[in-house]
């Protein structure tokens, strides 16, 4: 694909501004004691999807900002945005380590194996967000913050992520595989893991 590079980053800016859209105006917020909050939301899945079709650093970047942005906008959540960068940029680079590295799905032509390694990369980033989310988020509060509270609003952030990445698994794979054949019929289907010129 010509100016490959260009049409990444443009991309990439793609799936920042629909992370953010995403996030912050689809989102059910859910207030907290204490004056914190929690939130269902999809846009996780933009990550996701990010990921899977430009590749960890990429996917993870376009996801991180996004969320990123929806946070410094936000008086809540405005003091979570430097938490937020480093774990959904993480969300990126272990769905594309998957999907790409591991599965290679951006080269296969077998429907099922693209399948089988969409659905274990997109689970895989998103058992990651279940885990380290809330233990990333308790700490934060805690140690960094300085919030007495942490320990109330531990249970309802569990919830609320483990919600969160159930849908960010469907919906991002459904759409990847809706987007995928007409990716590649037309040419933008990025081949991961090719040296770029």
């Amino acid at each position: 694909m010509k100016n490959e590079r260009i049409y990444k980053l443009t991309t990439t800016a793609l799936m920042a501004a629909l992370s953010y859209v995403v996030f912050t105006f689809l989102q059910i917020k859910i207030t907290l004691p204490g004056g914190d909050a929690t939130s269902l939301h999809l846009g996780n899945a933009v990550c996701v999807l990010g990921a899977l079709l430009l590749g960890s650093v990429y996917g993870g970047l376009g996801g991180a900002i996004g969320m990123t942005i929806g946070d410094l906008f936000d008086p809540v959540y405005v003091i979570y945005a430097p938490k937020t960068f480093i774990l959904k940029f993480c969300i990126g680079l272990i769905t594309g380590l998957i999907a790409h590295k591991f599965g290679k799905i951006s080269t296969s032509t077998d429907k099922k194996h693209v399948f089988k390694w969409t659905l274990l990369a997109a689970i895989g980033g998103m058992l990651f967000n279940v885990i380290f989310d809330p233990l990333f988020g308790y700490f934060y509060k805690r140690i960094i913050i300085g919030k007495p509270a942490a320990e109330v609003t531990l249970a309802w952030n569990i919830t609320a992520t483990s919600i969160n990445a159930v849908l960010s698994v469907i919906v991002s794979v459904i759409i990847y595989m809706a987007l995928r054949p007409a990716l590649q019929k037309s040419g933008m289907l990025f081949t991961i893991g090719k040296k770029e010129r």
